[in-house]
């Protein structure tokens, strides 16, 4: 099982006038992996509270996977990168440059996003957009890869045995 943490960040999701549908998506989609949402949240628009989430995630919760939806525009209340920044050790650049090129296949706008990814800890954050539609077309580009990621952070991942082994795209 992999321990999931969903952070929705909205002013209008936390005050309670807009109903957040990205969170529960993500929750729905991660069960693909085995992914089991132990951790949800919706937290306005501000640098210190994402960053006070994230640590809790790792740090207390001990999540192995947390995402962010929303926040990774231009607007300049958009700070969920800025905040992911802060905490973690590691950027994962590959997770955030994929999403945005294959998204750009179906929306122009997707090379706007500010998202990133990155490790703390033994934990991956990755900062999702904040619609149902690109939450979906976004998990769907990376959601594969997230298992093997994590055995590998742990070490756990199990050596390839030959070339043919790395070039499959096995979990080795």
């Amino acid at each position: 099982m992999i321990k999931v943490g969903i952070l929705t960040i909205s002013d209008k999701g936390a005050q309670g006038v807009r109903k957040d549908e990205s969170g529960p998506l993500i929750g729905r989609i991660v069960r693909k992996i085995a992914g089991e949402v132990e951790y949800y949240k919706i937290i306005p628009d501000k640098k210190e509270v994402i960053q006070q989430e994230l640590k809790k995630a790792v740090d207390e919760l001990k999540l192995d996977l947390i995402f962010t939806t929303g926040g990774t525009g231009l607007g300049e209340k958009d700070v969920t990168p800025e905040a992911t920044w802060t905490v973690i050790e590691k950027e994962i650049p590959g997770i955030s440059e994929i999403i945005r090129i294959e998204s750009f296949k179906s929306t122009k706008r997707s090379i706007l996003s500010r998202a990133v990814a990155g490790l703390r800890k033994k934990s991956i954050i990755i900062n999702l957009p904040g619609s149902p539609r690109g939450v979906s077309e976004a998990l769907e580009i990376i959601l594969s890869s997230l298992p093997h990621a994590l055995e590998i952070i742990k070490g756990e991942a199990k050596e390839c045995a030959s070339e043919e082994e790395k070039e499959s795209g096995d979990n080795c």
